[in-house]
């Protein structure tokens, strides 16, 4: 399963666009909550290792126990929905072996797994009515569980994932624009339905989040508190920001009018310290993994390949766009984490992986066309 490459085959950049994010991430958890920075730093140490352990691997190998990774990845949602930890109103986490760790995390990346297995083995019958229904119906064990714990927000995430590995797979247009058609007005329906103040659709505290949103002045005592908090302590911290761990009294992270900062409102924490150049750092990383990961992976002749480099690169992209969404006010409070910056361990060491993967993609690639070329310095490395 390892293999001897060389170093150019490699992708440095993508590695360093992670760890330098990474490294936000420690400074500002440890800012956010001091506590917990020494296992924000022993997470992001674990999320290396086994980056570097995967990147080194054959990806297609790995890939052949797709249908072991579908079942692991089933079975760890059940057990959440039967003996999960509850914690703010939401059952995500287990503990197993006294580690406890969230399920829902590691689905994103199950799915970009088993999905990249399974489209290759049946890429003929792609686009029959029969095997996209497979596919489908595949799928909805899993959202369904997410989506149980309650986690719509995961469960958005997890379905705009679905969505961009059949079409990397390869799933005709036409099929894409019915699918639009459809979803589109079907989206409307669904949002006036929960509008409604006797709806049963979603919880009454989702609803209130989506009105909130709406109707921030309305709300700013209660439900859109905590995200018209975060507007304030990003606006403040102007161009440069107040300073790393300053002591100042109108910190709104220092006078705790934010729960949670070292999770779904980490951003604000980062643009009141550092400012709009601090935000931007952020953004511009985020950006520059997603194109990275989506290069890699349209580079790939694989489907595999591709379908892990675009999957991962979604899953970051989507991802940073909703936490900071949150952060600014610009979409509702939905409680996702922000990729590499974040306190949650299972989150950031999925992430990790993901990334091997896709690093591993690019190295095969690599790989396989200086072999295609010739290369007699390749050859002999490569005995």
């Amino acid at each position: 399963m390892f293999s001897r490459y060389r170093i150019s085959d490699f992708d440095f950049k993508l590695i360093v666009y992670v760890i330098m994010l990474a490294l936000v991430g420690i400074f500002a958890v440890g800012s956010a909550k001091e506590s917990l920075m020494n296992r924000q730093i022993m997470g992001v140490v674990v999320g290396v290792f086994l980056m570097v352990v995967i990147t080194l691997m054959d990806y297609s190998v790995l890939l052949r126990a797709y249908w072991i990774i579908y079942a692991v990845n089933l079975v760890l949602l059940v057990l959440v929905n039967v003996m999960g930890h509850t914690s703010g109103g939401a059952q995500r986490w287990i503990n197993i072996a006294g580690i406890q760790f969230q399920p829902s995390e590691i689905a994103k990346l199950s799915l970009i797994l088993f999905y990249a297995a399974f489209i290759k083995v049946h890429m003929e019958q792609l686009n029959t009515i029969l095997y996209i229904l497979l596919c489908i119906v595949l799928f909805l064990p899993v959202i369904f569980l997410i989506y149980n714990q309650p986690d719509m927000s995961t469960s958005l995430m997890t379905s705009v994932l679905f969505l961009v590995i059949m079409f990397v797979g390869g799933v005709s247009w036409k099929v894409v624009i019915g699918f639009f058609a459809i979803v589109i007005p079907g989206i409307m329906i669904f949002f006036s339905l929960i509008m409604q103040p006797d709806q049963t659709i979603i919880k009454d505290y989702q609803r209130n989040r989506i009105l909130g949103w709406i109707y921030p002045e309305e709300y700013e005592d209660t439900v859109a508190y905590q995200q018209t908090n975060s507007v304030t302590a990003i606006g403040s911290g102007q161009l440069m920001g107040k300073g790393y761990r300053n002591n100042e009294i109108s910190s709104v992270k220092n006078g705790n009018f934010i729960s949670q900062p070292q999770t779904d409102f980490i951003f604000a924490v980062i643009g009141e310290e550092f400012g709009f150049m601090g935000t931007c750092t952020v953004i511009v990383l985020l950006i520059l993994i997603s194109f990275e990961c989506i290069i890699i992976g349209m580079k790939s002749p694989d489907v595999a390949g591709r379908i892990i480099g675009a999957g991962m690169g979604a899953l970051i992209a989507f991802q940073g766009f909703m936490n900071i969404g949150v952060a600014t006010g610009v979409l509702p409070n939905t409680g996702i984490p922000l990729p590499f910056v974040s306190y949650g361990l299972t989150s950031l060491d999925s992430l990790f992986i993901g990334i091997g993967f896709v690093l591993s993609v690019g190295k095969e690639e690599s790989a396989n066309r200086m072999y295609r070329e010739g290369s007699d310095e390749y050859s002999i490395d490569r005995k």
